[in-house]
């Protein structure tokens, strides 16, 4: 039975669901972005944690492992994790100065969190992903419940504004990001469970059943999940997605 999990995702591609779906089951731990390096101050302070410049590096790594742990398990018995590509080598970094010398990055884990399933979280339509991002920042809307009540608002409210570059480069990026989560998969010899954003947002109580299955927890809980976040996608997002493809297109033929 595995005693962790991982979400390795990239941003706009329904991790958020994924995580507090498997919250909600009441078995399978609290998963959230603990190695996201701007939260770490905030996770800290959340925490109780002593200041930073007041222990060593060592017990730094230590004390936030520790206290993750407890958050991301949730006395479920079961730790939960939601892990982009851009933060990998943070957490690995941190499990190194705790547990050095250990042979590769899925023994670091497993020494961590205990044996660890590992779940690759993408999304087929980057267009879409793109554009959810570019949106989401600009508005500084990034969740809500699917009553329209904000979840997350990271800034103040401001009309969304066409812009093609900014889409383009997190098309590039998201690319990027899927494409060294694979190849980390390869060098590690992992076979990941493979989710996809239109498979999760399709039938969400399908894939938590799925994922429940894997961990050996039991999977009928699934069918009593209700999604806590609605898609933030509308008429401005599709016409967007349209005319991103339109130019692309053009600028091919040119």
């Amino acid at each position: 039975m595995f005693k962790s999990y991982i979400i390795c995702g990239t941003p706009r591609s329904g991790s958020t669901l994924l995580c507090r779906l498997l919250a909600s089951t009441g078995v399978a731990g609290k998963p959230d972005s603990f190695f996201r390096r701007q939260s770490v101050s905030e996770w800290m302070d959340d925490w109780g944690l002593p200041a930073r410049e007041t222990m060593t590096d060592a017990e730094f790594a230590r004390t936030y492992l520790g206290a993750a742990f407890g958050e991301g398990e949730n006395r479920t018995g079961v730790f939960g994790l939601r892990l982009m590509r851009e933060n990998l080598e943070d957490a690995i970094g941190m499990i190194d100065t705790v547990y050095p010398g250990l042979p590769d990055d899925v023994a670091r884990f497993e020494k961590a969190f205990g044996r660890t399933l590992f779940i690759h979280l993408s999304r087929g339509d980057k267009v879409a992903q793109a554009v959810s991002r570019v949106k989401a920042e600009q508005t500084g809307l990034w969740h809500v419940a699917p009553d329209g009540t904000e979840l997350e608002r990271l800034s103040p409210l401001a009309h969304p504004v066409y812009d093609h570059d900014a889409i383009d480069k997190y098309v590039t990026e998201l690319e990027r990001y899927d494409d060294a989560w694979n190849q980390w998969f390869a060098a590690c010899g992992i076979d990941p469970v493979r989710i996809t954003y239109e498979m999760l947002s399709g039938d969400p109580a399908s894939v938590l059943a799925l994922i429940l299955d894997r961990l050996g927890l039991d999977s009928a809980i699934a069918s009593g999940a209700v999604p806590e976040v609605a898609k933030l996608a509308d008429a401005t997002s599709a016409e967007w997605i349209a005319r991103y493809r339109k130019e692309k297109a053009g600028r091919r033929r040119d």
